[in-house]
């Protein structure tokens, strides 16, 4: 398979994954879509963990500044599966239709009460405040395992983001408490109830065998899921060829995003995004996503 950029990345970066301070960016969403512009992206999809909040004060900011930015409304939706948690992306959602805001209240509650368990056993290690630490660290937003990493990290436990999840919240440690997430069947009827595409999320970091990556996707694609990520600014060597030959095998729509949370010298917004040929973008099979008419959009330059 040979890799070359499709014809629309050309003219236009396609950035469809993305997150502000609503769940564990660092950016506030203007600060999103003001950078998003500065590294040349065109069409952008804020894809918070479980919450839609973003969305508006990031259109609000691109009309205030007149930016030449596209925003596709999306959000990342935790799931278990195999008990596995897998993140599947909805692009081109309402955020206003009252059973995507019914499901995502239902997610905010199974996010608090992981968060409430996190605290509690932390809190039996001789750690206390995690959960008021967090919160607050969350301004609000989602809660999510990314702001007791930083509560830790602040706390003197540990120097990095990795260190935290080795030694603390990852599967078996002080801190792990095991996700009571909604099922892929759920998150994709809840993308298309409220006019969406269902995306798996970056495919190749959930540490699966190829054998169950492939039970994966198979399961997604039956329960009516569309397209897959397959270009991410970092990945392992020969992995974005691979997931575009799976993409294909499933019939998926190809999709691509850098999943920014904040700037770090690997992950950028923009960075590295192309597919390899063969594969169809989810922009080109799904257009409406792109297209999607928001009261509060700006008329932007077309892309």
């Amino acid at each position: 398979m040979t890799a070359v950029a499709t014809p629309s990345s050309a003219f236009s970066i396609y950035d469809l994954h993305s997150h502000t301070r609503a769940s564990d960016g660092l950016l506030t969403p203007e600060q999103l879509v003001l950078r998003a512009v500065e590294q040349r992206v065109g069409v952008l999809a804020i894809t918070d963990h479980d919450t839609t909040d973003g969305i508006k004060p990031a259109r609000e900011a691109i009309a205030r500044h007149s930016l030449p930015l596209k925003l596709i409304n999306g959000v990342e939706i935790s799931t278990l599966w195999e008990n596995h948690e897998i993140h599947i992306v909805g692009l081109g959602i309402d955020i206003d239709h009252p059973e995507m805001i019914a499901f995502l209240a239902e997610q905010g509650e199974r996010r608090l009460a992981r968060a409430m368990l996190i605290a509690e056993r932390l809190e039996k290690a001789h750690i206390p405040g995690a959960l008021a630490g967090a919160l607050a660290l969350a301004e609000g937003g989602a809660i999510t395992r990314g702001h007791f990493a930083r509560f830790l990290i602040g706390a003197g436990k540990a120097d990095s983001m990795q260190q935290v999840f080795k030694n603390y919240l990852a599967r078996g440690k002080t801190g792990y408490a095991p996700p009571q997430w909604c099922t892929i069947k759920q998150a994709i009827d809840a993308i298309h109830h409220s006019g969406g595409r269902a995306v798996v999320a970056h495919p190749g970091r959930y540490g699966l065998s190829a054998k169950w990556l492939k039970r994966l996707l198979a399961h997604f694609s039956e329960q009516g899921g569309e397209a897959m990520e397959v270009a991410q600014c970092q990945q392992a060597p020969n992995e974005r060829q691979q997931l575009a030959r799976y993409a294909q095998d499933y019939q998926l729509a190809a999709s691509q995003g850098s999943d920014f949370h904040q700037a770090c010298p690997w992950i950028e917004l923009g960075k590295k995004l192309w597919l390899p040929g063969g594969v169809e973008a989810v922009w080109h099979r799904f257009p409406e996503i792109v297209n999607q008419v928001c009261s509060s959009d700006v008329q932007t330059r077309g892309v």
